[in-house]
């Protein structure tokens, strides 16, 4: 489990981002500008830190530098945003970054790129500074926002239990009824199986975590229920 502070104004990025990495088991710290961030690594040292460049008190690569000539830049950054430029991203890894993510970004990098800047963090420190190797800049390709529901297993993995849930579907109920409770079946059989993990459910269902937020409340799925089992 990791210490990893999000630095973006957006709230929303905010949000996501804490609410992806904390499915992970990290224990996510949020800033919505450069003094809250300031204020936080005077506190603590975070293990990694992702740091959105256009901000509207300070930008991003600003703090780097700054973070970079007191010497508080001992921990990974990687920095993300929508719009800068290949010089941009060049620059922040000089002065430091691990990497750069371009807005939106795709869980997959997401989740690779943190999972290479805590790997990096666990070596040995360097004087002034985090040693870091420019990473190539991870594309903006989104995951994708729908998939086709996968055919039933009967793998003896669970399967089962989700065959059993789904024959007590009548057929005599109108289509869009009958498949909105398949699909309450189908959903709610892989949150039991990833015990509440929507990273992971994602990941299987093949759905956008924001889609399958949607999707769940549409269908009226109970979250909390299937947290921690």
């Amino acid at each position: 489990m990791a210490t990893i502070l999000v630095v973006d104004d957006e709230m929303g990025i905010r949000e996501l981002l804490s609410e992806i990495l904390s499915d992970e088991g990290h224990v996510v710290e949020a800033a919505e500008n450069a003094q809250e961030a300031r204020e936080f690594r005077l506190r603590q040292v975070p293990d990694l830190v992702l740091l959105d460049i256009w901000m509207p008190d300070t930008d991003g690569v600003t703090l780097l530098k700054e973070w970079a000539a007191q010497g508080q830049l001992t921990m990974p950054v990687i920095m993300m945003s929508g719009h800068a430029t290949i010089d941009t991203a060049v620059e922040a890894t000089k002065i430091g970054a691990l990497n750069f993510l371009e807005k939106p970004i795709a869980l997959q990098k997401l989740l690779k790129a943190v999972e290479q800047g805590l790997a990096r963090g666990n070596a040995a420190p360097v004087p002034g500074g985090v040693a870091a190797k420019p990473a190539l800049p991870v594309s903006a390709t989104s995951v994708a926002s729908s998939a086709a529901l996968p055919i039933l297993s009967s793998d003896g993995l669970g399967g089962g239990a989700l065959a059993a849930q789904t024959a007590s579907i009548s057929f005599d109920i109108p289509l869009r009824d009958a498949r909105d409770a398949f699909e309450r079946a189908y959903f709610e059989y892989h949150l039991a199986r990833e015990n509440g993990s929507m990273t992971r459910v994602a990941e299987k269902t093949g759905l956008e975590r924001t889609h399958l937020y949607r999707k769940l409340k549409q269908l009226g799925v109970d979250l909390g229920k299937n947290k921690g089992e």
